[in-house]
């Protein structure tokens, strides 16, 4: 199959042959070709959010929390960052050496010298002094469990602009309901999560609308849609957070309440808000 019509100009053939969406003797073949419109999709959200940091700011440093093979860390280095000045920076971060060493090497490879790859869990960075105070952009896809609540904290910490999430399993909050069923305000209410499945689903959902008002208590806006196509997990929540000026006070008062409702105030740490 000719893939003149099928990858964008100036993107790595090398890249995509190393991410799987090539075969190694540079064809495409229609897995790898619906792979490849994955990667465009998820890209057309992002595109627009990092366009709107090119024209505000002069540099742009981006954390990709979980990274896993920094598969979209490489992408996005690949379809944006490499044309942008040398000061824009990519970090991704991700606790298994190995798959670090392979992203180290990769990038090594490529040329792509703006990015930098650390071994690190994403709670770790919290106090990691090898990033910088600031971060224009956070992302975090299917960080498992707490990880995407911890990609939260940094991204408040790190006072991010955007925050984009694709929010993984979290069996936290499943697990404070099947404990908690008795601490419910309305007890008709426990039947959502009577039976194990529904505690895990509906476990799942209170989880992401908890990081919602979250941020949103934290003054930023929410939009939150489906990663539609995306074969990697059946968790395909896309969350985008921009920062702004407004008060959140509201919000947080609703997250609080919401907590109280389901007998989840033991979490109330961890779905911290600014009156916390």
């Amino acid at each position: 199959m000719d893939i003149k019509n099928e990858i964008r100009a100036g993107q790595s053939v090398e890249l995509l042959k190393e991410l799987h969406i090539l075969t190694q003797d540079g064809r495409m073949n229609q897995d790898s070709r619906r792979k490849l419109k994955q990667v465009y999709h998820l890209y057309n959200f992002i595109e627009p959010l990092l366009l709107e940091l090119q024209q505000a700011s002069l540099a742009i440093q981006l954390v990709d929390l979980g990274a896993g093979k920094s598969y979209l860390g490489f992408i996005l280095y690949d379809l944006f960052f490499k044309g942008l000045k040398s000061e824009s920076h990519i970090y991704g971060i991700e606790s298994r050496d190995e798959l670090v060493e392979k992203s180290r090497a990769l990038a090594e490879k490529l040329g792509f010298g703006g990015m930098t790859f650390l071994n690190q869990s994403v709670a770790d960075t919290l106090d990691s002094a090898e990033l910088p105070s600031t971060i224009d952009m956070v992302t975090a896809l299917h960080a498992c469990n707490t990880a995407t609540d911890d990609a939260i904290r940094f991204a408040l910490q790190k006072q991010a602009k955007f925050i984009v999430l694709v929010p993984c399993c979290q069996a936290e909050v499943a697990a404070a309901l099947r404990k908690n069923k008795g601490m419910a305000l309305a007890k008709t209410i426990v039947e959502l999560w009577r039976h194990p499945i529904h505690t895990r689903e509906f476990g799942s959902h209170v989880s992401n609308v908890l990081r919602c008002l979250q941020l949103e208590a934290h003054g930023y806006q929410i939009s939150v849609t489906e990663l539609v196509g995306w074969e990697h997990s059946m968790k395909n929540e896309l969350i985008i957070a921009r920062r702004s000026n407004q008060t959140g006070r509201h919000r947080a008062e609703r997250l609080h309440e919401l907590l109280e409702m389901l007998g989840l105030e033991e979490l109330r740490e961890r779905f911290f808000t600014p009156a916390d």
